[in-house]
Order: structure tokens, then C-alpha cells, then sequence
């Protein structure tokens, strides 16, 4: 349903699973504390949205669009604020500047030809289009923004999504995810609105680690459903629902930079029981904010085309070709979870079988080995298994 993708909502990513922190930590933080009141309409109009994602027949009113705009661009006290609780979820808001162009944002983080996963790398282990056409493909590889007067443009996408291992926990998920973007000119101001909502329960959380610095974005996943954490092996949890909507604004006076503002419910545990609180959520949103901005805000951050050139090159590479590429992935996230003390030797051979893998899969893992080498970071495997291909 990372990639409420970045991308706010890449997303999915996202950011979706800070939720087994609850069993340890139970104390709301002071900047997740609100007024259920003073959201309530807000959150309802937001609720109307997603309606309208998860059926197009609930229509489109442009007064809830306006009051979502509205309620971000106006100056707040607090830029985290926990929202009232919806459908027994609960939920967060945060928002964020980010120095970048709206155009540019689209085309690095809703681009057919970009992986969802090179703009969120922390929450989105990949993003896969399931209803991908090939008008939808052009739409979305070169973005035209409405004008003044013109209508919204509309486009409907179902994905399939795998996020990588929580930080404390080690659970990783897939799911599938209904997401809408609303591309309009609003007020003199150029505005793209993603709306996101999960498809149906999650598949069981499976058991992951973190390799290393969470600012490296090397993972492992073991493919055995449980929690890595010390006595939660035995946990089969899910993603029970997820439904959140991003708002992304041009600066009038800089349009070099955009306003962005995350609404986020989230309902996820075992045993049918939630164990997701506001400040879970907020930390979610705000570690996938802090690793967007590194990789979009990075001097070294290659073009759009440039990025597109070599997932186009990736992509017309025979199968066998990628899998060799792929193994020796894999065989580096064996050695460092090993070296690491996260596996032992004789576990290596349990990790995830890849001869099932979807080549799209495939594809993104490798061009985020690709951006790490671009951005100055160290990948697992050898920089010629990856340049090599270019």
C-alpha cells in the first residue's frame, strides 16, 4: 500500500511500522498531544478523500480539498499533531518544507521509470504497480501540472508493497495499496495531493534486521514470519489498516521549495489487538522526512533522466542477467548479518529463495545500490556489479 512513499506517501511508506515500539514504550511524547476537537473537521474532511480513493464513486468535493490545503499552509504552533482517533485507528499529522520543485518532486518520486524506493530507501524495500498501462506509464513519466482553471487531474493506481524491517522489532510487511493523486492549481499555487489507502489486511509480518546505521539502508530479510526482538519470535502480526492522505504545495515566494503536510492513520498488532499510539506514527513520518530531504536536498543527487537511463538499461537486461546481479546482493546481506551477529553461518541458506522474485523487484533493489553510489555511500556489493551495467 513505502509507497505512502515518500514521497510523503511513497509511503507508505512508508514509515508505516514504528508500531511494536508500544509494547515498550506507552507515554505519549508532548508534541503528539491535541485537541481532538480542533481536528476533528480537518480529519473529516481528510476521511471524505480517502473515501474517494477507496471508491471513486464517493466523488470528489472540492471544499474538502480546500480545507486540507488550507489547514497546511496555515501557520500552526506545533508542526506534530496527534489526530483523533478513525475507525479504531489512530493517527498523526506532520508537516515539513522541502527545498525542491514541485516539478522536479514529481519526477523523482512519481515516476514510472524511478522506483518508489530510491526516494524512500528507509521505509519502501519496493513499490510494484499492479494496474500499470501504458498511458499511465507516459502520464507519469512526463508530469504537466494543471493550470488556472483547468481541472484536477486525477489518477487512480493499485500497488503492491514490501517496507523494510522496523528499527526496534526487525518486522517487515507486504501489502497491497490503493493510492489517487490529485494534481490542481489552487489560489495561484500549484498543488499535488496523495491519497493512500490499504487494500485489505496486510500479509504476516515476517522477521528482518537493520544492517548497520539506519542512514545506510542495507537490510536483511529472512522471509520467517515473527519479530527478530528478543521474545517477540513467536508474534504473527499485520497491518490491519492503513489510510493516510499528503499534501504537497509550491512556495509563492520560493519555487524552489514546497510545503508538505502527512495525515497518517495507522491499526496494526496480533491477536486482532492495536498497538499502534500518535507519537509512533509521528516518529514514522519524521524518520522517512529526514531521509527524503538527504536524498532530494543532496547536491549529488543525479537527474531525473540520468536515474531513468539506468533503470531503463536494468530493464532490458535478460532475467539471468539480473538475478547474478541479485545473488551477489544477497550473498553480501548474508555476510554483513552474519558479521553483524543478526544470523549464524548455517541460517544464511534460510534467507528469502529469489527465484520467485519479480523482476520489477529485482530492478528497484539494485538502483538503490545505484543512488547509494551516486550519494557518496557505501554499498554491500561491488560498484562494477552496478556501474558496470551502464
Amino acid at each position: 500500500m513505502k509507497r505512502f512513499s515518500a514521497s510523503g506517501l511513497q509511503w507508505p511508506r512508508i514509515i508505516l511500522i514504528v508500531f511494536l515500539l508500544s509494547v515498550f514504550l506507552h507515554q505519549p511524547t508532548a508534541a503528539a498531544v491535541s485537541s481532538p476537537d480542533s481536528m476533528g473537521a480537518i480529519s473529516a474532511s481528510v476521511m471524505k478523500l480517502v473515501a474517494f480513493c477507496n471508491t471513486p464513486k464517493a466523488g470528489l468535493d472540492p471544499r474538502d480539498v480546500a480545507v486540507v490545503i488550507d489547514y497546511v499552509l496555515k501557520p500552526k504552533p506545533r508542526k506534530e499533531i496527534a489526530l483523533p482517533e478513525v475507525e479504531k485507528a489512530p493517527g498523526g499529522y506532520f508537516e515539513s518544507d522541502l527545498r525542491i520543485r514541485l516539478t522536479d518532486f514529481l519526477q523523482y518520486s512519481y515516476n514510472s521509470q524511478i522506483p518508489a524506493a530510491l526516494t524512500s530507501p528507509s521505509s519502501l524495500r519496493y513499490s510494484r504497480w499492479m494496474n500499470h498501462t501504458e498511458e499511465l506509464k507516459k502520464m507519469t513519466s512526463s508530469w504537466k501540472l494543471p493550470g488556472p482553471g483547468d481541472n484536477p487531474l486525477v489518477i487512480r493506481q493499485l500497488l503492491r508493497n514490501g517496507i523494510t524491517p522496523d528499527q526496534t522489532t526487525g518486522v517487515y510487511y507486504e501489502y497491497d495499496l490503493k493510492r489517487t493523486l490529485i494534481l490542481l492549481h489552487y489560489k495561484g499555487r500549484r498543488v499535488l495531493i496523495t491519497i493512500a489507502k490499504q487494500a485489505d489486511v496486510s500479509d504476516v509480518g515476517k522477521k528482518g534486521f537493520v544492517l548497520g546505521h539506519d542512514d545506510d539502508w542495507n537490510y536483511y530479510y529472512t522471509g520467517i514470519p515473527g519479530a527478530a526482538k528478543p521474545g517477540l519470535g513467536w508474534v504473527k502480526s499485520y497491518i490491519y489498516d492503513f489510510f493516510a492522505l499528503g499534501v504537497y504545495i509550491d512556495s509563492v515566494p520560493s519555487p524552489s521549495m514546497i510545503r508538505s503536510g502527512y495525515f497518517q492513520w495507522l491499526r496494526a498488532g496480533w491477536s486482532g489487538v492495536n498497538f499502534v499510539q500518535p507519537e509512533h506514527i509521528i516518529k514514522g513520518m519524521k524518520r522517512h522526512d529526514r531521509h527524503s530531504k538527504a536524498i532530494l536536498e543532496s547536491p549529488n543527487l543525479p537527474a531525473s533522466n540520468e536515474i531513468t537511463s539506468v533503470y531503463q538499461k536494468l530493464s532490458a537486461m535478460p532475467r539471468k542477467d539480473l538475478v547474478q546481479r541479485y545473488e551477489a546482493l544477497q550473498r553480501a546481506r548474508d555476510a554483513m548479518a552474519i558479521q553483524k551477529g543478526k544470523i549464524k553461518p548455517g541460517q544464511a541458506n534460510r534467507q528469502e529463495t529469489y527465484a520467485n522474485v519479480s523482476r520489477e523487484q529485482i530492478i528497484e533493489e539494485l538502483m538503490v545500490e545505484y543512488l547509494k553510489l551516486a550519494l557518496g555511500k557505501p554499498s554491500p556489493i561491488p560498484p562494477n556489479l552496478i556501474t558496470g551495467v551502464y
